[in-house]
């Protein structure tokens, strides 16, 4: 069996890396902050820096040379709740959110007039919700759940021809994963980690110098993690399996007049992969249940040229929650959600571009009616997130 160790990667990164979820679930949209402005509108078609290897790998036929793009993004969850009933006595848990930074950078480069190559570093998924108070009324339900993956992307895009560009990438990524809980004995903790490969591809379609189409697609990743699950600080060897879902992209990029570009996005996900988390050991097996069902997400965005350095960004976006109302878990207190994002551009010339963008995420407020270990945890969640994103891109 495996042991819970940073040996896959540096343990700074993985500091850097443990992210919060802010798209729906523990699904993370921030992978570039040029993208944060428009609600990640045209993800997969805009491709005007090398983030494009995440969202659509055959949008850097559209860069030349070198390029280099490498940012962050702050993601403040805030998830509160209000005790309506439930069975336990305690108190409400504080805020179980906090922040976190989602780091990622990207490189690619072009060989040949048509053949390029790049490489990107990316956090897919992340979960971080932590109650302040071992005594809140939900302890039974949730202390602590974290779940972080690090993406390593090498990818290769061709240009057919001026209409037709495609791209294809190898995933290989890594996570970590923690849940505890009480129980009438003590603690409950479930520790463990993994690796395994995945791929990405898309195409992008140049139907006029004034309008772009792109789609994309990313796998589901399949995990088996090993680790321990302890209780009351009895610890045995454990194994769980969990597939994290797989992506579609369809995007549009237009420009509308010299000043203006608009952009759509449409995305779906393919969450009912996450329905039950069956933790193994010699004691028996404990089952976690998601219950998730397959959501979507629509986004529209603009950006208007103010001056030739100067470039402002707008987007909207409907994230639709994975999570339905029976299963909703004090794990992850998620539901709907309205993106409403600002952002700004400078273009330095050969020194490069600089992007930053903010994100108000407003989630319609979960109830939540959770039975565990023959308790009930029962009320509302007031939840909402703040995303601030900053990213330097530049080419050679």
């Amino acid at each position: 069996m495996k042991k819970m160790t940073l040996r896959t990667i540096p343990a700074v990164l993985l500091l850097a890396f443990s992210g919060v979820a802010s798209a729906a679930a523990f699904q993370l949209w921030e992978q570039n902050a040029s993208g944060l402005g428009n609600a990640y509108a045209g993800s997969a078609a805009i491709a005007d820096n090398a983030s494009t290897i995440f969202f659509n790998p055959a949008g850097m036929t559209q860069m030349t040379g070198l390029q280099l793009s490498a940012g962050a993004v702050g993601v403040g969850a805030y998830y509160e709740f209000r005790n309506s009933g439930s069975t336990v006595s305690g108190n409400d848990g504080g805020n179980a959110g906090g922040w976190a930074a989602v780091p990622n950078g990207y490189f690619s480069a072009q060989l040949t007039n048509d053949l390029f190559l790049g490489f990107g570093v990316s956090v897919p998924f992340g979960l971080a919700t932590e109650y302040n108070d071992s005594n809140w009324v939900g302890r039974f339900q949730s202390l602590k759940s974290e779940i972080r993956t690090v993406n390593y992307n090498p990818s290769v895009a061709y240009r057919i021809n001026d209409k037709i560009s495609l791209g294809l990438g190898i995933n290989y990524q890594t996570i970590n994963a923690e849940m505890t809980n009480m129980t009438p004995v003590g603690l409950y903790r479930v520790k463990g980690d993994d690796s395994t490969w995945g791929w990405n591809a898309g195409a992008l379609f140049t139907l006029s110098p004034a309008m772009r189409v792109g789609v994309s697609y990313r796998s589901t990743m399949d995990y088996t993690l090993d680790g321990t699950r302890s209780v009351a600080g009895v610890s045995r060897p454990a194994t769980a399996s969990i597939k994290l879902p797989d992506t579609f992209i369809l995007s549009v990029w237009q420009q509308v007049s010299d000043r203006w570009e608009a952009m759509g996005d449409l995305s779906y996900t393919n969450w009912s992969t996450v329905d039950k988390l069956n933790i193994r050991t010699s004691a028996g097996t404990d089952v976690e249940t998601f219950g998730y069902k397959d959501s979507w997400r629509i986004a529209w965005g603009a950006a208007y040229k103010a001056t030739d350095a100067m470039k402002l960004k707008f987007g909207l976006a409907y994230d639709r929650t994975p999570v339905t109302n029976t299963d909703r878990s004090a794990r992850v207190p998620d539901n709907d959600r309205l993106w409403f994002s600002l952002g700004g551009q400078w273009n330095a010339g050969r020194y490069g571009k600089f992007d930053l963008g903010y994100s108000y995420l407003y989630v319609k407020d979960p109830s939540i009616s959770q039975s565990k270990l023959g308790t009930t945890l029962r009320g509302q969640y007031d939840d909402s997130a703040h995303l601030i994103g900053v990213q330097y891109s530049v080419g050679f």
